[in-house]
């Protein structure tokens, strides 16, 4: 029984030390500094360039000296046989006599080293693992400009449906005020029953749209988690503030110029696409041209009757071998010009949708420019709306128990400033998202 907690416990002290620690608290900064080392498709996207860089030292290997030893055991269970003429033996002319030569048994141990001296192919290919590594390099960067996207969409989000249920409690507790009032109201006569009906349908939508609040909110809080490599069942807290986010002093007015647009990560992959087809043209070109290897080859071997090559008085005879090879195409029945053909298309189509990646960013950054600052004017507009739709219900609040207004005007004050309050969180999201798709478009680097 001790044996058996003693093996549990070591078991749960493993578990508990390879466990990962999450956060419990995250500003926005941390959010996105977190999610790019800890997100699924980041990691991968390293690993990418983890495997390009294996590839490029597999390609440096190919052209350094390759050596191979090898040990070869021969047992001749019948030796053969070859035929010498008989007058060597002092037999008749024209006859052959059967005769054996060497030993029974023999092993030979050899070691060989091939050097290549000149091959196009190799430099072209030393050339593309570059083009090959940086692509994975600019994948890799992409996926974390994507992934930083996604997640300050999901934290604001995230905050502004926090923000919602707030909004929305506030308003079902001042309607359930209102409807205790009202019934109040009618119960001693100043008012009539389809008042208190109007108020109750009023709370009853609140309560319906906070339901669905609630469970979206839970929704946006698990894919900001699963975008940041966290458990959905893992707590965490949200600790920067919206207004953090949306910092009116740093908005931007007036005329816009486009900036460069040769950050733009698309721009730089395409770039890199037409160099490897280039360098894939150049690879087929180049086997038109010769290449030249050398080898030099040791060797010893060992003969006897018995397997006995261990023994001391063993005899080993040594060979040793220096050679160059010179491997020259002359006629492939047009299978390389056709390839080196096909390759050349291949470079032309990847400089056309490099010039087409080039005339499409432009045009996004153009439009995510002129969407951007439509989203500040109207972030703007519906926080001026909010304020005053808010005085406005408060003014019917107090004409409506003055006996000034009635119900029908008071629900329609509320009406508005519910539709001002939603339009003016989905205003903030709003210029979030442009932002943010504007900052991953033009990629600016960090100061």
């Amino acid at each position: 029984m001790k044996i058996k907690k003693l093996a549990f416990s070591i078991i749960f002290i493993g578990i508990i030390g390879n466990s990962q620690n999450f956060p419990n608290s995250l500003t926005l900064d941390q959010a996105i500094e977190y999610g790019l080392s800890n997100n699924f498709s980041v990691k991968n996207a390293n690993r990418e360039i983890e495997k390009a860089q294996k590839d490029r030292w597999s390609t440096i290997a190919i052209g350094l000296p390759q050596i191979y030893a090898e040990v070869n055991y021969q047992n001749f269970l019948e030796m053969p046989v070859s035929l010498v003429p008989a007058e060597f033996f002092g037999g008749k002319s024209g006859e052959f006599a059967e005769i054996s030569f060497g030993t029974k048994q023999r092993v030979i141990g050899s070691v060989r080293m091939d050097q290549i001296i000149f091959d196009g192919s190799y430099i072209v290919g030393l050339e593309a693992s570059k083009i090959f590594l940086k692509i994975s390099e600019n994948i890799y960067e992409k996926t974390k400009l994507e992934t930083k996207k996604i997640i300050v969409k999901n934290y604001a989000a995230a905050l502004l449906a926090d923000e919602n249920i707030k909004l929305l409690k506030k308003n079902k507790e001042r309607l359930e005020e209102n409807v205790s009032e009202i019934h109040q109201l009618f119960k001693n006569g100043f008012e009539e029953e389809e008042s208190v009906e109007q108020i109750q349908l009023t709370l009853a939508n609140i309560n319906t749209q906070l339901k669905y609040a609630v469970n979206l909110s839970k929704i946006i809080h698990e894919m900001l988690k699963f975008n940041l490599g966290i458990p959905v069942e893992q707590e965490v807290i949200l600790s920067s503030q919206i207004s953090e986010i949306v910092d009116e002093s740093n908005l931007i007015f007036g005329n816009l110029n486009i900036p460069t647009i040769s950050n733009n990560i698309d721009i730089r992959i395409a770039e890199n696409n037409l160099l490897s087809e280039s360098l894939l043209y150049k690879y087929e070109k180049s086997k038109f041209l010769p290449s030249i290897k050398a080898f030099i080859n040791g060797a010893y071997t060992g003969n006897n009757e018995k397997f006995d090559f261990i023994k001391n008085n063993q005899k080993w005879f040594g060979s040793s071998l220096f050679g160059l090879s010179l491997d020259i195409p002359l006629f492939s029945s047009f299978s390389k010009k056709v390839n080196s053909q096909k390759a050349k298309i291949n470079m032309q189509q990847a400089e056309t949708k490099l010039n087409e990646t080039q005339y499409r960013i432009r045009m996004e950054i153009e439009t995510a420019l002129n969407e951007y600052q439509l989203a500040i004017e109207n972030y703007f507009t519906e926080k001026e709306n909010l304020g005053l739709a808010e005085r406005i219900e408060n003014k019917n609040q107090v004409k409506y128990f003055e006996g000034i207004v009635g119900s029908f005007e008071l629900r329609q004050a509320q009406l508005q400033l519910y539709s001002s309050q939603s339009k003016y969180l989905s205003s903030i999201q709003n210029l979030i998202e442009r932002k943010i798709t504007l900052e991953t478009l033009i990629n600016l680097p960090n100061p």
